[in-house]
């Protein structure tokens, strides 16, 4: 595996999670002989123009065919091969739904799905081309593993747990170029296990993704206004590290903030499981609206929605204060 050293993290940062995609599993095809990568048509775009070049008869162009790539990858899966398949994650987790429902909950062929341009980060493109209810399908799948990684380290760490993992994975890739840094030295990744970045006794934040970064800047703006909230990382939507949540019962609130829709996704997980316990905090959704929204730049539809720092703590702070 690629060391987490402060170099490797940097130039993540500057690749973006697509080019991070990349160089994980450039990587990884060099010890593993039966990698294969499929792609609809979106080869260069997901990061993967060096592992083409490198690895030509690793790879497998199926074209703008979503579902036939998916159909694709279960054959080879069953044949024996590591297989990824990768494309927009809009396109991937709704036209592919029925090929994925059947060919990796129901068969249990052990596929690892990489959503990419997830959130927000088509931009321009709008709301054709957002990734905003992709969390909601793929949760509803049975027998899927569902990951969200937070930066380039965690990008690493979550395509080779994948691999180690051999069951059917869907892995969720927000952010663009000059990803958030969130973890600058090598630390224990478990499919499953969430991981507490920050101390805090007043709150529990609940992040996935880029927005990890993002609440741990918005905790330290509440800790100035003498506000102390636990920030942590769950990369892990299914299965869900439930301990953060029982952990978390006795604190004011529970918030959980991610780049997709208020509809299904990781708030409504937690919510989910808070309804099984005898009592809970109240929970402040911060997501997506659930309505079709402008299309715009990627830093703006996040100050627009208040996915930033400034957003996520204004929130907050106005729901805790009242």
């Amino acid at each position: 595996m690629l060391d987490i050293s402060s170099k490797n993290v940097r130039t993540w940062s500057k690749l973006g999670s697509r080019g991070t995609l990349g160089s994980a599993l450039l990587d990884l095809a060099s010890s593993k002989e039966d990698l294969v990568v499929l792609s609809a048509d979106l080869g260069n775009t997901s990061g993967l123009g060096r592992f083409m070049n490198v690895h030509p008869n690793k790879f497998y162009n199926l074209g703008i065919a979503e579902s036939n790539m998916v159909g694709v990858a279960a054959g080879m899966a069953k044949e024996g091969n590591c297989v990824f398949a990768t494309t927009f994650s809009n396109f991937l987790a709704m036209r592919s739904y029925e090929q994925i429902r059947l060919n990796m909950g129901y068969m249990q062929f052990p596929i690892i799905l990489v959503g990419v341009g997830s959130g927000f980060e088509m931009g321009m493109f709008g709301n054709t081309h957002y990734g905003i209810e992709d969390m909601a399908l793929m949760r509803a799948v049975p027998n899927m593993t569902l990951l969200s990684p937070a930066d380039g380290a965690e990008i690493i760490k979550t395509v080779n747990a994948a691999v180690e993992y051999a069951r059917p994975v869907y892995i969720r890739l927000t952010g663009g170029m000059n990803l958030p840094i969130v973890y600058k030295e090598n630390y224990e990744f478990e499919i499953g296990r969430a991981v507490t970045l920050r101390e805090g006794d007043d709150m529990t934040i609940i992040a996935t993704g880029t927005m990890v970064y993002e609440s741990l800047c918005a905790a330290e703006y509440l800790a100035e206004h003498d506000i102390e909230a636990e920030v942590v990382d769950m990369h892990t939507i299914k299965p869900l590290d439930t301990s953060v949540i029982d952990r978390a019962v006795s604190k004011k609130l529970i918030i959980t903030v991610e780049e997709h829709s208020v509809v299904g996704g990781l708030g409504g997980a937690v919510a989910e499981y808070k309804t099984t316990l005898h009592s809970a905090p109240p929970q402040l959704f911060i997501g997506v609206p659930d309505t079709f929204g402008k299309a715009g730049e990627y830093k703006w539809m996040l100050e627009h929605y208040g996915l930033t720092a400034k957003g996520i703590a204004e929130k907050i702070f106005d729901m805790y204060v009242v």
